[in-house]
């Protein structure tokens, strides 16, 4: 008979003395003694199982309607239209009183999809594709920053059938306010039946709960708030960031409540992967500079705020957050625990390749982002990312999703890695943000790695929401 082996709780620990700066791959680690009392090991205690699976998908974001004519606050925007019976011929995207557009024409006589951008008094088509005319019930015009996609629907729900983006950027740049601001949704088609407004999403991703300074869920009527990233039809640069608000009753059913937007060098930018924090009367908005990305760019991000980000559609003037590292810098978290603001965040030496492990930081100071100094790093990991500050029982922990191991790395607040959570493992790197049930037990809120449409748009429009809870 074999002896038997270490206990669950044992193998979750993990080392108790391993340093997070020193840590090795720690795909299993050794057993540590006995939890000192039974709060420090609540976490360890939570064995989490899938309990549902959605996607979330809109190109006009319910609840962010427009106008015919109206300009879109950021290059996000999206038009759907309905075909009639009679309809030849339509058109769906952004016009200028000059009759400037960016535009997806549709025609049933010739069976062809084009993207035509006129500037100058010159119109340009861009790129066109053969659709068959028969079943096509729908067409549909979204931009994501540069980059302009026309679906169609025949019935079984939007498809991408061509995108653009080197083509579109070179004629006009569609995230510089002025040039955005001169054009309007528009829609034409005899019998068809238009719908505008602010692009919705392909799928979520990055998910960061809105908390209290202290950690604790922002709550309004019985509902607690989430960011997350709105995948979109592209690369990083295409996607978003948004609020979404959740009864953890019914936690499949989450609402979209705001839309939240970059302007910086000159530019509307979809920054996203950040956290939003309530102190005092001030919103803390920290984000990560994924709506302009090339390697060696992507830093972290901030604005403080007492506008309501929880509610509408806000263009937010960041700034450079300065974290102690020399490297590229992402997915930050920060939360206050007895005075001391501990600021978690990836640390990225390399994009290019990607190579990514989380970081700790804390400061005493009023604004978490003053007077940062260096707690650790876990530089012997290469695929983890998505920090987050979680209070379990009586203590705060960093949490962190490692791609290499899938699993997902337990630290201390002193930095020292002291095991994993007990929880399955989607594809990509879904991020491990924990909820406590008010009905009993905990939510985990994360994604998966399932793309959209990734024939025509390529990789990016990940994910599905994945909701485990504990048993």
């Amino acid at each position: 008979m074999r002896a038997p082996g270490p206990s669950r709780r044992a193998v979750l620990l993990g080392s108790s003395v391993a340093l997070l700066a020193a840590c090795t791959s720690d795909r299993d680690p050794p057993p540590p003694p006995d939890p000192t009392s039974p709060q420090e090991a609540t976490i360890f205690d939570l064995s989490l199982q899938e309990q549902h699976r959605y996607r979330p998908f809109e190109l006009v974001a319910a609840g962010f309607e427009a106008g015919a004519g109206e300009s879109p606050a950021a290059p996000f925007a999206a038009v759907e239209l309905r075909l009639g019976p009679d309809t030849a011929q339509a058109s769906a995207g952004l016009v200028s009183d000059d009759g400037d557009h960016v535009l997806v024409r549709w025609s049933a006589r010739s069976s062809q999809v084009r993207l035509s951008v006129r500037r100058d008094g010159r119109t340009h088509v861009l790129r066109r594709r053969a659709v068959p005319s028969d079943g096509v019930v729908a067409i549909a015009f979204a931009l994501c920053e540069n980059q302009v996609t026309a679906l169609v629907d025949t019935g079984e729900g939007w498809q991408p059938v061509l995108t653009e983006r080197t083509k579109v950027a070179a004629l006009v740049d569609l995230r510089r306010p002025e040039e955005l601001g001169r054009l309007g949704y528009a829609w034409d088609g005899d019998g068809a039946e238009g719908r505008a407004g602010v692009f919705g999403m392909t799928g979520l991703r990055d998910p960061h709960l809105v908390q209290h300074a202290d950690g604790t869920p922002y709550e309004r009527d019985g509902r607690v708030y989430l960011t997350w990233t709105c995948a979109g039809l592209g690369f990083f640069q295409q996607a978003h960031w948004t609020v979404w608000s959740m009864d953890p009753a019914a936690p499949e059913e989450m609402r979209l409540e705001a839309q939240l937007f970059s302007r910086r060098d000159g530019l509307v930018l979809g920054d996203h992967a950040g956290q939003v924090v309530r102190d005092g009367d001030r919103w803390w908005v920290a984000t990560s500079s994924w709506g302009d990305f090339t390697p060696g760019s992507i830093h972290v991000r901030h604005t403080v705020t007492t506008d309501d980000v929880l509610s509408g559609v806000h263009v937010l003037d960041t700034e450079p957050t300065s974290l102690p590292t020399e490297h590229g810098s992402w997915d930050p978290a920060y939360t206050r625990v007895d005075g001391t603001w501990h600021v978690g965040f990836v640390e990225s030496p390399s994009q290019d390749p990607f190579d990514f492990h989380p970081a700790l930081a804390s400061t005493t100071a009023d604004s978490w982002t003053d007077d940062l100094s260096r707690t650790a790093a876990a530089d012997t990991l290469h695929q983890c990312e998505g920090p987050i500050i979680a209070t379990v029982g009586a203590s705060t922990w960093l949490l962190a999703s490692d791609g290499d191991a899938h699993n997902y790395p337990v630290f201390n607040l002193e930095g020292r890695r002291v095991g994993r959570l007990d929880a399955p493992y989607p594809t990509n790197i879904p991020h491990p943000q924990l909820l406590e049930d008010p009905a009993g037990g905990w939510w985990m809120v994360t994604f998966d790695g399932t793309q959209y449409a990734e024939d025509v748009m390529g990789y990016g429009g990940h994910g599905d929401v994945v909701l485990l809870h504990s048993t």
